[in-house]
């Protein structure tokens, strides 16, 4: 299958198709499931007695005690994922299937997909509102279709409420999960990190999709401009040739402070333009993560 573009993406006729024939590519592309399937851990030993598995026999403790004695296993879950898609105001700027929510929801969507193909349960949480609410991670077939439709309803609107997002999971969501952050991060509030950080510091695994327009990254403008806020009446006259080098460097530092708060607190991060070629990109970090976990 060719690399498949944004642009090429929004042309297909429904968001389900789109999700689908991304998530094809990441397969074919892959060759097998690249997430974590269900694995056995061990749990106890019991005296053997005929009828018993002989393959599980543990050799040293009988070598120690000079009895026989049976591994016993457990099946651990799956782990769930969690989608944490950012549906602020912000997430709206670009056109067509180059605005950043677009982008958003086909990542989450092919990441969905994977999941449910391998029968991780999958949950959907936006944050764009200050009590955002948690759909719980499932792995039956039905609810793929119910993640996905309230996906493609999200709309970019609304201040950004990252902690918010956190501080929900903190409350409803017991046990060890993915966490998988796509947003661009621009909060009002200062440094939105800190819950990110927490929850990978804690017991989750925490993955975060960075996504900027390309007009953010490297700021193209020319003629004065009046720069709209898209998540309050903030709004700015300005020449863009006199403020473009201090832009710049603010964004690069912003960048550069991400990545490295997101290393040391072992977050996955991956920054993606809004003009990625999006197969490539899960392609890629499905790669990244099939080789960290055999490391």
């Amino acid at each position: 299958m060719p690399t498949l573009s944004a642009p090429f993406l929004a042309q297909l006729a429904t968001f389900k198709l789109r999700v689908k024939t991304l998530a094809q590519g990441v397969l074919t592309g892959l060759h097998k499931s690249p997430l974590q399937g269900q694995s056995v851990e061990f749990s106890e030993h019991k005296e053997y007695a005929p009828g018993d598995e002989l393959r599980h026999l543990d050799w040293k403790v009988q070598g120690k005690l000079d009895r026989y004695f049976i591994k016993r296993f457990e099946h651990e879950a799956n782990t769930p994922f969690v989608l944490l898609v950012d549906s602020s105001g912000s997430m709206g700027y670009g056109e067509g299937g180059l605005h950043k929510l677009e982008t958003a929801k086909l990542l989450a969507g092919a990441f969905a997909w994977v999941a449910s193909k391998q029968q991780d349960g999958v949950g959907l949480l936006s944050f764009s509102q200050e009590k955002p609410q948690l759909l719980r991670p499932q792995a039956h077939a039905n609810h793929l279709g119910l993640v996905l439709s309230q996906l493609e309803a999200l709309k970019a609107q609304g201040g950004t409420y990252l902690n918010a997002a956190f501080e929900t999971l903190a409350t409803q969501l017991r046990r060890r999960a993915v966490l998988v952050v796509f947003s661009d991060l621009l909060d009002e509030r200062p440094n939105p990190l800190p819950k990110l950080l927490k929850a990978s510091k804690q017991k989750h695994d925490v993955v975060l999709f960075h996504i900027l327009h390309t007009d953010e990254l490297h700021f193209p403008f020319e003629e004065p401009t009046l720069f709209l806020s898209m998540e309050d009446e903030r709004r700015l006259e300005a020449h863009p040739l006199r403020l473009r080098q201090s832009y710049l460097e603010q964004m690069q530092g912003f960048l550069k402070e991400t990545q490295t708060q997101c290393q040391a607190a072992n977050v996955d991060y991956t920054l993606v333009p809004t003009n990625s070629l999006l197969e490539p990109v899960l392609v890629r970090f499905f790669a990244q993560r099939k080789h960290r976990r055999r490391s």
